[in-house]
C-alpha cells in the first residue's frame, strides 16, 4: 500500500492504550497503533518484552484490562464470545510457531484444510477436496500427500500445511507468532519466500510477532519495538532498522550485526 492509499483508507485494526497486567507485573501497557488493509506490522522485542501478550490480547486469547480495540470499525472487546469465535473462523486466522498447535494431527492434510471450510458452512465434498488440493499446491505440498497425516510431514511442511489451513477461507487479518521459529535456515528461507508471495498476492493484513529482525525486514511494512511491555519505537521497517532512535532498538540492531 502506498502512503497516499493509506492516507485515504480507514484502518482495519485500531488499537488505543491496550493494557494487560498479571497482578503487579505488566504484560503490555498503553499500546496504540492502526493497521491498514494489506499492511504487515511486525512486533519485535526480546523474551518478556510483551509482544506475545499483545498478540494474545489481539487474537482474543486474553482479555485486556484497559484500552480500546476495533476491527473493521467494530468494538472487539464489546463482542460476545460467540461473535469473537465467528471472527476467528472467518475474518481472522492464527499461525502458531509450533504447527502442531494449529493442526489436527490425527486428521489428513486435506482434512485439516477442509475442516476450516466446513466451519464456515461448506458441505460439498468435491468442492472441499478441490479447494484443499488447490491450497496444498499453493503452499508447495504435492497433491499425492493430501491423505497423509501431518505427523508424516517435516516441520517445514507442517508449517506450510498450517498456513494453507488458515488461509483457505480468505481471512482479512492474520496473526503470525514466530512462524519461522525452530526451523532450519534453509527451510526458513523457503517459508519466508512463500509467505511474502501469499501476503502480496492475497492482499493480507498481518500482525507478525518475532525476535528475528531478518523476518520483519523481509515481510513487514511497519515495525513496532517493545521493551518491558511498552512500545519504545515504531515506524516504517527500513527506517527503524536502518536508523534506530531508541537505545534499546539500537542495541537490538547492533546485536544482529555483530552475529
Amino acid at each position: 500500500m502506498s502512503i497516499l492509499q493509506r492516507d485515504l483508507a480507514l484502518p482495519l485494526v485500531s488499537v488505543q492504550s491496550l493494557t494487560k497486567r498479571y497482578g503487579n507485573r505488566i504484560g503490555c501497557s498503553d499500546v496504540s497503533f492502526d493497521l491498514f488493509p494489506g499492511e504487515v506490522l511486525g512486533v519485535v522485542g526480546e523474551s518478556g518484552s510483551g509482544k506475545s501478550t499483545l498478540m494474545s490480547c489481539l487474537a482474543g486469547h486474553l482479555r485486556p484490562d484497559l484500552g480500546r480495540y476495533a476491527f473493521d470499525g467494530r468494538d472487539v472487546l464489546a463482542m460476545s464470545e460467540t461473535e469473537r469465535r465467528r471472527l476467528g473462523r472467518t475474518d481472522w486466522a492464527f499461525v502458531h510457531q509450533n504447527p502442531r498447535d494449529g493442526l489436527r494431527m490425527g486428521v489428513s492434510a486435506g482434512g485439516n484444510v477442509g475442516e476450516r471450510l466446513m466451519a464456515i458452512g461448506a458441505r460439498h465434498y468435491g468442492d472441499i477436496r478441490g479447494k484443499a488440493l488447490d491450497w496444498l499446491d499453493r503452499v508447495e505440498i504435492a497433491a499425492d500427500r493430501i491423505d497423509d497425516r501431518p505427523s508424516a510431514f517435516s516441520g517445514g511442511m507442517q508449517q506450510r500445511l498450517q498456513i494453507a489451513r488458515n488461509l483457505v477461507t480468505g481471512p482479512r487479518l492474520v496473526f503470525m507468532d514466530e512462524p519461522t521459529g525452530g526451523l532450519d535456515v534453509s527451510v526458513q528461507a523457503r517459508l519466508l519466500d512463500l509467505l511474502r508471495g501469499l501476503v502480496r498476492d492475497l492482499g493480507l493484513s498481518v500482525i507478525i510477532v518475532t525476535h528475528d529482525l531478518a523476518v520483519v525486514r523481509l515481510l513487514a511494512d511497519r515495525l513496532m519495538v517493545m521493551k518491558s511491555g511498552r512500545v519504545v519505537e515504531q515506524g516504517l521497517t527500513d527506517q527503524v532498522l536502518d536508523d534506530p532512535q531508541h537505545a534499546y532498538t539500537q542495541l537490538l540492531v547492533s546485536s544482529v550485526l555483530q552475529v
